[in-house]
């Protein structure tokens, strides 16, 4: 298999890029969920919150990468073709998709700029992106939980509507995006 996407699937590069997306989500939902289990100041949970950024701050890094490679090859074909009223909700989610991918880390970097923490990185410690501002880390944060919990719904729906794809209308959606088993 390429690593490029070509009309009937797509390359190494992207689904690879997919599934790592789907396990750096699950454990960034995993340590702000289970933060909640441990007392407040415990090492537990401080180390949870750090997971959480450094995972997020993961997803923020390669999403870049994911945009670049559909820039540089093509979305392959659903086929049989999808009609135009399927088409536009899933460009929409895709679009949603990457905006969560984009917004919800970058929110939580300001978030931590803006209480004037570091921004933990896998042992380097990430620039601030604004000056200490309580009251701006407080707006951002809010908007972050929003974003974290749309976000519950839209890798749902998105996952719903591989399966459906498959299961139901038999098309190509969920298959171009599974690796390949044995030669092809």
């Amino acid at each position: 298999m390429t690593w490029k996407n070509n009309e009937h699937r797509y390359g190494s590069l992207s689904i690879s890029l997919h599934w790592l997306m789907v396990l750096l989500f699950i454990g960034v939902y995993a340590c702000i969920e289970l933060k909640g289990n441990f007392p407040k100041g415990s090492d537990t949970r401080e180390l949870l919150k750090q997971w959480h950024f450094m995972l997020g701050l993961s997803v923020f890094a390669l999403v870049w990468l994911r945009l670049l490679a559909r820039l540089v090859a093509p979305t392959p074909k659903i086929v049989p073709a999808i009609p135009q009223w399927q088409a536009i909700p899933a460009q929409l989610m895709h679009l949603a998709l990457y905006a969560l991918m984009i917004g919800a880390p970058f929110a939580g970097w300001i978030i931590l700029s803006a209480a004037g923490k570091p921004i933990p990185f896998f042992g380097m410690e990430l620039p601030a992106l604004v000056g200490k501002n309580p009251d701006l880390a407080k707006e951002v944060k809010y908007w972050h939980e929003l974003a974290g919990t749309t976000g519950y719904w839209l890798i749902g729906l998105h996952a719903v509507a591989g399966i459906a794809h498959h299961y139901f209308l038999r098309d190509n959606t969920l298959t171009r995006m599974l690796p390949q088993r044995g030669q092809q």
